[in-house]
C-alpha cells in the first residue's frame, strides 16, 4: 500500500511552511499567485491530487443531485471568453452545439460561463441543480483547481492540464496528422514545413509530433528543426498571413521554399494560401498547403483546402456522455478519449511535378 502524500511533504519539498501549502491548496488568500503555482506543481509531481480526499471539500459531494430521469437539472459549461474562443467560432461553436444537443436529449439544462476570474467564477458553483462541468478549450489552472477542489465532476474538451487530473476528450490529433503527412510524402513531397506554435495548445503539440514522426521515418530524413517548423502566432488568418508572407519572401530569395506547408489548423492554412498567392506563388502548383479542423471556410476558399475533419459536434456530445458516466461512477479511472478524424483531400494539394528538383 502506497504512503499518503501530506502537506508537510510538499512543504519540505519546496522549503516553505505547511501553513503556506495549506493556504495555497485551500484557495484562501495570503499567498502570491507565483507561490500558489509552485505549490500546485509540486503537489501534482508528488501525487497529492491523485489521492482520494486530497482536499477538505467546501462542498459535500452528497449534496450534488443525481442524474434525473426527468426534470431540469443543469450542467455548467466553462468557456472562457477569449477573443478567438467563443460560441460564434466556426470551431468552438460547433463543439458547443454538440454539448447543447446532447443535454437537450437528456432533458438537462446548460449554463454557459465565460468568467475567467476565480472569485467571480465561484458564485456559479452552487451545488443545487448543478450536475457537473464541461470545460471547452483553454482554461487556466487556477479555475480548474477550484472545480477539482470542491469535487465537482468535470470533463475537458480539447484541453488537459497536467497539474489537475480530469477526464478529457480530444480528436486523434497525432494519428490524423501522421497520416496526412504520410500521404504528402507518398505523392512526392520531401521538403515539408509545419506551420504553427506548438506551445499554443496540447492539440497543436500532438499534431506537430505526428508530422515529425512521419518525416523522420523516411530514409535520409536530415531536415533540421528550423527547416521544418515555422512558429506563427495570432487568432485570425489575417494575423498569420503577414508572418507567413515575410517568411516566404526570405525563403524564396534563398531558393529554399518547401514543397508543402502543413498547417496546425485551417485558420493558419487560409492565411498561408493568401500570403503565397500575394507573392505570386501558386497553390498547389508551386506549394501544397494543408489545414486541420475542417471549418466551413476551408471548403469555401479557392483553392478548397485539404484538411482533417475534426468531429466537433461529436466531441461535445462525448464530453457530456463521459460526464454522466463520471457522475455515476465517481471513483472510476480517469480517461483520455480520442475520437477518430477523417482526412479530406481537396484542391490545395497536388503531386510534386516529376523532374522538378526540390530545394
Amino acid at each position: 500500500m502506497s504512503k499518503k502524500v501530506t502537506m508537510q511533504q510538499i512543504a519540505d519539498h519546496l522549503g516553505v511552511s505547511k501553513f503556506v501549502v495549506s493556504k495555497a491548496l485551500s484557495g484562501k488568500g495570503g499567498v502570491s499567485d507565483a507561490t500558489k503555482e509552485r505549490v500546485i506543481s509540486a503537489a501534482s509531481q508528488l501525487g497529492y491530487f491523485a489521492q482520494k480526499n486530497a482536499y477538505v471539500k467546501s462542498m459535500n459531494l452528497e449534496q450534488l443531485p443525481k442524474v434525473p430521469a426527468s426534470g431540469k437539472q443543469s450542467v455548467l459549461v466553462l468557456m472562457p471568453n477569449i477573443r478567438f474562443q467563443t460560441k460564434e467560432s466556426l470551431y468552438w461553436g460547433r463543439i458547443l452545439d454538440g454539448i447543447s444537443t446532447c443535454l437537450e436529449e437528456d432533458r438537462l439544462g446548460m449554463v454557459i460561463v465565460s468568467e475567467q476570474s476565480v472569485e467571480h467564477f465561484l458564485h456559479f458553483l452552487n451545488p443545487n441543480g448543478i450536475l457537473g462541468l464541461v470545460g471547452v478549450g483553454e482554461i487556466s489552472t487556477s479555475l480548474l483547481l477550484e472545480v477539482h477542489r470542491i469535487g465537482l465532476p468535470m470533463v475537458l474538451v480539447d484541453h488537459e492540464d497536467m497539474l489537475i487530473p480530469s477526464d478529457a476528450v480530444f480528436a486523434n490529433n497525432f494519428e490524423s496528422m501522421y497520416r496526412l503527412t504520410k500521404n504528402l510524402i507518398g505523392i512526392g513531397h520531401r521538403q515539408l514545413c509545419f506551420v504553427g506554435d506548438i506551445r499554443y495548445s496540447r492539440s497543436f503539440q500532438d499534431r506537430f509530433l505526428g508530422f515529425r514522426n512521419a518525416i523522420e521515418e523516411q530514409e535520409g530524413a536530415e531536415q533540421q528543426r528550423d527547416d521544418y517548423l515555422l512558429r506563427v502566432e495570432g487568432y485570425e488568418h489575417e494575423a498569420f498571413e503577414e508572418q507567413i508572407k515575410q517568411w516566404a519572401m526570405k525563403r524564396k530569395k534563398l531558393r529554399k521554399l518547401p514543397s508543402a506547408l502543413i498547417c496546425a489548423n485551417d485558420m493558419i492554412a487560409i492565411g498561408a494560401v493568401k500570403a503565397l498567392q500575394e507573392l505570386g506563388i501558386s497553390v498547389p502548383n508551386d506549394i501544397s498547403v494543408t489545414g486541420f479542423d475542417n471549418i466551413e471556410d476551408s471548403y469555401r476558399m479557392e483553392p478548397a483546402l485539404t484538411t482533417v475533419h475534426v468531429p466537433k459536434e461529436a466531441l461535445g456530445r462525448r464530453a457530456v456522455e463521459r460526464l454522466m458516466e463520471r457522475i455515476v461512477k465517481k471513483g472510476a479511472p480517469i480517461e483520455k478519449i480520442l475520437l477518430s478524424s477523417e482526412l479530406l483531400y481537396r484542391d490545395s494539394t497536388a503531386h510534386v511535378k516529376s523532374g522538378v528538383k526540390q530545394q
